[in-house]
């Protein structure tokens, strides 16, 4: 029996490293639950990255879908998101709301000069406060929110043209059925 155990430890070892790897594969590592799915986004107001002046609340975004997409100017994975929303943003048919994320505003305008501007609108959160109200990881994350003010779809990680096609679109087609 004694000579039995090491190959029966071997056995379970193996065991559980092939269920991890199974798991991995076979599972979205960006598909976290988030509990604000089909709840009432969080209330803000945040100001205008070009005009720190003037704010943008919740309540002035009411009436119609957007998408609020999170990113800075430090973000790697930004970058590779970047390109695609620049050719993508046009033809969602909402907004694109710009979210910097926890960033210097010259360093986000700088970074949005260099590598284009796809956003409808970009709103700044440099302390990051009401980030964490919304259940924001880090950057970049992407929220589709309703006319209502109800986020109704969620992704973390950069946006793909799959995730647009496959995920996105069919999420906006969806919200403009409800409409009125």
């Amino acid at each position: 029996m004694s000579r039995l155990l090491p190959f029966i430890g071997f056995m379970l070892l193996a065991c559980l490293l092939g269920f991890g790897i199974w798991w991995n594969s076979s599972h979205d590592p960006t598909a976290v639950p988030s509990p604000l799915i089909n709840k009432p986004a969080p209330t803000f107001a945040l100001p205008k990255l070009d005009n720190p002046t003037q704010l943008v609340s919740k309540d002035s975004m009411l009436g119609k879908p957007y998408l609020v997409n999170v990113f800075a100017s430090w973000c790697f994975a930004c970058g590779e998101e970047h390109p695609v929303l620049m050719a993508e943003s046009k033809t969602l048919g909402i907004p694109v709301i710009g979210y910097d994320y926890k960033d210097e505003p010259a360093d986000a305008k700088a970074w949005l000069a260099q590598h284009g501007n796809p956003y409808d609108m970009v709103i700044a959160d440099q302390s990051g406060h009401t980030a964490i109200d919304f259940g924001v990881y880090g950057a970049p994350e992407t929220f589709l929110i309703d006319g209502k003010g109800v986020i109704r779809y969620k992704r973390i990680g950069p946006l793909t043209p799959d995730v647009i096609a496959r995920q996105l679109m069919p999420a906006i087609a969806a919200l403009q059925k409800e409409a009125p």
